[in-house]
């Protein structure tokens, strides 16, 4: 459902295209990426600051694109998203120490450290390629071919990028369950000889 709400905004794009045009289509993008983020707060008073991030950047982009009456704004704003979270993953990686992928996830998985950072660097590789494959698909097929991309393509290939890390990542998800009773057993065993009778307080 998350996944479907998350995509509502390139749905609707995508739909309004087939039925009226580039323009049409990008001012109800920006309507409807509004209308998201007003409704998560709504819901839940709390926005993911990467929502903020691609509200700012369709506004933007979707902006100039209705202003100058030129789609070339429009295809440029998936690139430039992607590459932003990549900047972000690496520059807070490298400068600042903080493993971003391993805060995310760490309480669905426990990787060794150095698994952490290719799982790190692995998304950042994969924010680049996405933003050198959209201005690839862009620039060199028609519109129509862009926008179909930009919600089956782009999609299929990051639930594709996902499943492939899930699989390599398998063991350490089987593991994860068995550390964790490993270690409330470890817990119950110190607090039953901490509470031992006759042991010195």
């Amino acid at each position: 459902m998350k996944f479907c709400f998350d995509l509502f905004p390139v749905i609707l794009f995508f739909l309004t295209f087939k039925f009226y045009d580039i323009f049409i289509a990008t001012a109800v993008a920006i309507a409807a990426t509004i209308a998201q983020i007003g409704w998560l707060w709504f819901r839940q008073h709390q926005i993911e600051k990467l929502m903020w991030i691609n509200l700012a950047i369709i506004v933007i982009f979707g902006g100039a694109t209705l202003l100058v009456q030129d789609e070339m704004f429009i295809k440029w704003k998936p690139t430039v998203l992607y590459w932003l979270i990549a900047s972000v993953l690496l520059v807070s990686s490298l400068v600042l120490r903080r493993n971003l992928v391993e805060i995310m996830l760490e309480k669905q998985m426990s990787l060794p450290a150095a698994i952490w950072n290719k799982l790190n660097l692995s998304w950042v590789v994969f924010f680049l390629f996405m933003g050198v494959i959209n201005l690839y698909v862009a620039f060199s097929f028609s519109v129509d071919t862009w926008v179909t991309f930009k919600l089956f393509g782009a999609t299929g290939i990051m639930l594709v990028f996902i499943i492939l890390q899930v699989m390599i990542l398998g063991k350490y998800l089987e593991q994860a369950p068995e550390k964790i009773l490993a270690a409330y057993e470890q817990d119950n065993l110190s607090e039953k000889i901490d509470n031992k009778p006759g042991k010195e307080q």
